[in-house]
C-alpha cells in the first residue's frame, strides 16, 4: 500500500517524526499536570470556532481539538467558555497566528507556529529565547520548505490487524499506514484528514492522537553530545505561553532517545 511515501528516504523522516512525536507526548502529560497544555488548547479552540463556527458537528476543526481536550481532562465549562469566547457570544482576546523559523544546533530546522495578542512582544519573546539556547531566529520561507503539512493519525496495535485497519483508512483516503513500535501510523493529506479520522472512530477504532501536523522531507542528524542541546532549546520554545506547536527535523540516533525517554 505504499504510495510515494515508500522511499527510504520518506521512511527515515517518519521515523524522524516519530521519535519527536514519543517525546512530545511524555511531555504533554507533564504539561497537564501543570495545566500548562489547558491554556494552549483554551486558545486553539478560542480561534478554531471563530473560524468555523462553535458546533462541532460542522467543523471537524473545532470537534478534533474538543477531543483532545477531553483526553486533558480539561472541564466541559472551560471548553464551553473558549467555543462561546470565539463565537463572540462572551467577550475574549483576540489571537493572531503566527509562524516563526529559525536553526537550533548543528542545522537543525525548527518551525514554531504561536497564537498570540501581541505579535511585536511574541517577536521579541521567541527571539531571546532561540539567541540564549544556542539557536537563531530565521526569516521567513528560511526552513519552512522543509516541512510539509500532513494529517497523521496514531493508533494502538491493540485488538486490531494492520490488514483490518488498513482497509478502512485506504478506503477513507489515507496516503500511507506505517508501524511504530506498539502503534500504527496513518498519514494523509490535510484534505482528507476528516474523512480518515471519522471513518476509524465510525469503525470503533480509538486513536492515542489525530492532529494536522508539519512532517521534516529530510532530517538533520544530530550528535549524541547536542542532542540534549537540541531539545533544550525546542523546550523552551514549548514552554513559552503563545507557543503552540513547535516542529523540528533533528534525527536522533535511537539509543539516544532511549537514555533520554
Amino acid at each position: 500500500m505504499r504510495s510515494v511515501w515508500r522511499t527510504l528516504f520518506l521512511e527515515s523522516a517518519m521515523s524522524g517524526h516519530s521519535k519527536w512525536a514519543s517525546i512530545k507526548h511524555k511531555k504533554a502529560a507533564v504539561d497537564t499536570k501543570r495545566g500548562k497544555i489547558f491554556t494552549k488548547l483554551i486558545r486553539e479552540i478560542t480561534v478554531v470556532a471563530k473560524q468555523g463556527g462553535g458546533d462541532p458537528e460542522t467543523n471537524p476543526k473545532l470537534r478534533t481539538v474538543i477531543q483532545t481536550a477531553k483526553a486533558a481532562n480539561m472541564p466541559a465549562d472551560n471548553i464551553d467558555r473558549a467555543i462561546k469566547k470565539g463565537t463572540g457570544e462572551l467577550e475574549g482576546v483576540t489571537y493572531e497566528e503566527v509562524v516563526y523559523e529559525g536553526y537550533g544546533p548543528q542545522g537543525v530546522a525548527i518551525l514554531v507556529h504561536c497564537l498570540t495578542d501581541n505579535k511585536n512582544r511574541t517577536a521579541s519573546e521567541i527571539r531571546s529565547i532561540f539567541s540564549k539556547t544556542n539557536g537563531n531566529l530565521a526569516g521567513a520561507g528560511s526552513v519552512a520548505w522543509i516541512f510539509e503539512k500532513k494529517g497523521l493519525i496514531v493508533v494502538p496495535k491493540a485488538n486490531f490487524s494492520e490488514d483490518q485497519i488498513m482497509e478502512i483508512v485506504l478506503a477513507a483516503g489515507a496516503e500511507d499506514l506505517t508501524q511504530a513500535g506498539d502503534k500504527f501510523e496513518i498519514t494523509t493529506n490535510t484534505h482528507d484528514f476528516w474523512a480518515v479520522k471519522d471513518a476509524l472512530e465510525k469503525a470503533h477504532i480509538p486513536t492515542e492522537s489525530a492532529e494536522i501536523t508539519m512532517i521534516p522531507k529530510n532530517l538533520a542528524p544530530v550528535t549524541p553530545e547536542v542532542v540534549r542541546s537540541v531539545l533544550h532549546l525546542i523546550e523552551a520554545l514549548e514552554e513559552h505561553d503563545d507557543v503552540q506547536n513547535v516542529y523540528a527535523n533533528c534525527d536522533i540516533p535511537d539509543e539516544v532517545m532511549k537514555e533520554i525517554a
